[in-house]
């Protein structure tokens, strides 16, 4: 392989990776939050689960990519379920606190209901990482080595390295984003705001797909876009932490007394 198409190569690894850690972020953060409410073993265990499903799904769907780029339903469907769940929490958190709460812990997932839920959302962020990179490695040329899953070979490589990396950030991001909520619960409000905004990055996806037509294509693809959504998400995740207290400031003084 030539030097040049090396370092071609090199560099979209580099921005897919850059790409792939961001995306890792935002889907970490939404498999903790379903995973919160278990215990520490089971929390652990779903994540495991999760973390296994998300490879499953990412790598399967590189075989399979010609046929997921005409599948909308399947992104529609995901950004649904992400502003369901957090409509739903922030709605219950701030106007039936009082009366949800002993309610809410009896309603919440069992360990396999969890997994089950982590594994739908994993769905919809596998085609997401998969499209985005994809849409990256397509603009390289091809190579000599051989195809794999209908496509050139160091394509495909591109792509397994920068998702393997993004499992890799998301499964340690998942864990410290898990001792986060519990250690200022307060951030909780602004994570699932987080879930709904990663559901409106979906929702805009999905209404800029060729068959829908409702967004154009090129502003779902825009870098533009892309700006707007890092600096709303970076914007939300600021202002949870500022208004966000840590458990540990309150109690600690009477603990003795």
């Amino acid at each position: 392989m030539e030097l040049s198409i090396l370092l071609e190569y090199g560099g979209v690894l580099l921005l897919l990776i850059a790409l792939e850690g961001l995306l890792a972020a935002d889907n970490a953060l939404v498999l903790a939050i379903m995973v919160k409410h278990l215990p520490e073993e089971e929390r652990k265990k779903a994540l495991f689960y999760g973390l296994a499903g998300a490879f499953v799904f990412r790598f399967g769907s590189l075989f399979i990519i010609s046929f997921l780029v005409d599948v909308w339903q399947v992104q529609a469907i995901g950004a649904l379920y992400l502003l369901f769940i957090a409509i739903n929490h922030i709605v219950r958190k701030i106007y039936f606190k009082d009366k949800e709460k002993n309610v809410d812990e009896k309603k919440k997932s069992g360990f396999w209901g969890t997994v089950f839920r982590v594994e739908l959302a994993d769905i919809a962020f596998a085609v997401d990482s998969i499209l985005a990179a994809v849409a990256l490695a397509m603009t390289l040329p091809n190579t000599n080595l051989p195809s794999i899953g209908g496509m050139d070979g160091g394509k495909f490589l591109v792509i397994f390295t920068g998702g393997l990396v993004g499992l890799i950030i998301m499964r340690f991001a998942a864990n410290l984003f898990v001792k986060l909520l519990h250690a200022r619960p307060g951030l909780e409000i602004a994570a699932f705001a987080i879930v709904g905004w990663v559901g409106v990055k979906l929702l805009v996806l999905t209404l800029g797909h060729p068959d829908i037509g409702i967004i154009s294509y090129e502003f779902a693809h825009s870098k533009e876009w892309k700006l707007i959504f890092y600096t709303v998400l970076i914007g939300i995740a600021a202002a949870g932490w500022f208004l966000a207290k840590d458990k540990g400031d309150k109690p600690t003084e009477n603990m003795e007394g």
